[in-house]
């Protein structure tokens, strides 16, 4: 298949708001799909390489845009086999080697196919078409029921595989293999536990770890890991690895939190947790498969009763089941108390929806609010070029100048992008690049998870999932937080 094919297909449904639209026009791409070309498509809609990362970013596509070609010439499976050659160059060279793989591919495509094919590997595709989108047009495409192929997916892991399985004819009756990852069951959010457990009714209340989260498979002698990205990182937990393959069971699929603790058996801090993965502890909190017996479609309260069968109790989460409000936020202040992120609130009666953030697990956790100073922002590129998106954020410093403690593009509506590019563009002193440096005037408050130590930026730390809530106009830089209470929160 033509690459412009794809290219096309995505613009059609990116100029449409009807998903039925955007269903039937996907379905009929899909449809014309070879099956070898099937995997690398999927990815091209969902803006998702079907090699997972490349190691290439924004930047160095942006370098390797060249003039474009007259003519669409260039073969889906040729992109495939450049993505392939992309991902597998490391080493001494490889950026220079990456850079001539790019630029001799862009020279071959034509302006609107060099244009998705950087949206497409840098994540910015933005078309309309998630993975909800493109499974149901692969439904349409294959003539299967979509709860059918939906549930194919979960178990499989991975949309395209599923889609390759649903339009060549294969089985779609897959079932939970050990050593196969499957998607993670995710959880919406809630701002008490209180308020969770009176949505959800009786249910577990488990503290909720700021550590990595592993779904742990188990045959026989071996043991695999997989991180919420399904990347396989067994050989990076060789502690866990060593628990789950002392467990007393032949066949087992867990899902659970590695966490690095200190010599008080208190949490470390996430980057210090993910810097010595080696030598961190698993705590599991779930499990969806036991001798043979996959346990997906079982309530909640019945595969809690197998986990604690199969797992010493050592490395099982610590929880409370109630249906009491109180019950439940006491709970909630006690994992707080002891180091722990918060807890994460799940209906008893709920099945494992992998791949789904159902509103039967509620997370509850803390959310921490700074008055941040702006004192430069980035140029915006896919769909925000022509804006300035990425702010560099300071806090103040003792002298009333700004340290820089992180960036943030996120939470910015496109009605706030556009004032911010305004108000930020009448307050330019310095151009580099891509970075405009502006005077510090701008208060913004920012949501954030918390802090971690950090080299890259002048106060020594950096915002962990910072996002934009709100300018503050009331507030003046003056009033902004200072460089300690940004340290202060520092666990």
């Amino acid at each position: 298949m033509r690459y412009l094919d794809v290219v096309t297909a995505s613009a059609d449904v990116a100029a449409t708001s009807r998903r039925s639209a955007k269903v039937a026009r996907l379905a009929a791409l899909l449809a014309a799909v070879p099956p070898a070309e099937l995997r690398c498509v999927v990815g091209m809609l969902v803006g998702e390489p079907r090699q997972g990362r490349i190691g290439v970013g924004w930047a160095t596509l942006h370098g390797a845009r060249v003039t474009p070609a007259d003519v669409a010439s260039v073969e889906v499976g040729e992109i495939d086999r450049v993505l392939d050659q992309l991902a597998s160059t490391v080493g001494a060279g490889s950026q220079r080697a990456r850079e001539e793989l790019l630029v001799a591919l862009m020279g071959r495509l034509v302006d609107e196919e060099q244009r998705h094919l950087v949206r497409f590997v840098t994540g910015e595709m933005r078309q309309g078409a998630n993975d909800g989108v493109v499974t149901e047009a692969v439904a349409v495409a294959a003539g299967v029921a979509p709860a059918v192929l939906r549930r194919a997916v979960m178990l499989l892991g991975d949309l395209g595989v599923a889609t390759e399985r649903a339009l060549t004819g294969a089985s779609l009756d897959v079932g939970l293999t050990p050593l196969v990852a499957v998607q993670p069951m995710l959880a919406a959010t809630s701002a008490s536990a209180g308020e969770a457990v009176g949505a959800t009714g009786p249910a577990s209340v488990e503290w909720k770890l700021d550590g990595m989260r592993v779904q742990a498979h188990k045959a026989g002698d071996t043991v695999r890991l997989f991180s919420r990205g399904l990347n396989d990182v067994t050989a990076a937990l060789p502690a866990v690895v060593a628990a789950v393959a002392a467990l007393p069971v032949e066949q087992l699929v867990l899902d659970g939190e590695s966490l690095g603790l200190d010599e008080d058996g208190r949490p470390r801090r996430f980057q210090d947790t993910m810097s010595g993965l080696d030598t961190t502890a698993a705590f599991f909190f779930d499990v969806l498969h036991a001798d043979g017996c996959s346990l997906v479609d079982e309530p909640l309260v019945a595969r809690k009763r197998v986990l604690v069968q199969v797992v010493p109790p050592r490395l099982v989460l610590p929880s409370v089941e109630t249906d009491d409000p109180q019950v439940a936020d006491a709970f909630a202040e006690q994992a707080v108390l002891a180091g722990q992120e918060g807890v994460v609130v799940k209906a008893l009666d709920s099945t494992y929806q992998a791949g789904r953030r159902g509103a039967t697990w509620r997370k509850v956790k803390p959310v921490h609010t700074l008055d941040l100073v702006v004192i430069a922002v980035e140029r915006g590129h896919g769909r925000r070029t022509g804006w300035l998106s990425n702010l560099h954020l300071g806090a103040r410093g003792p002298d009333g100048s700004f340290v820089m403690v992180g960036k943030t593009f996120k939470g910015l509506t496109d009605e706030l992008l556009r004032w911010q590019t305004a108000e930020l563009q009448a307050r330019a002193i310095a151009d580099e690049g891509i970075t405009v440096h502006v005077r510090p005037e701008l208060v913004v408050e920012i949501a954030l998870d918390g802090v971690q130590v950090s080299r890259r930026y002048p106060g020594g730390v950096a915002l962990r999932f910072a996002r934009v809530r709100r300018y503050r106009p009331d507030k003046s830089p003056a009033e902004a937080d200072t460089i300690e209470r940004v340290q202060g929160l520092l666990r």
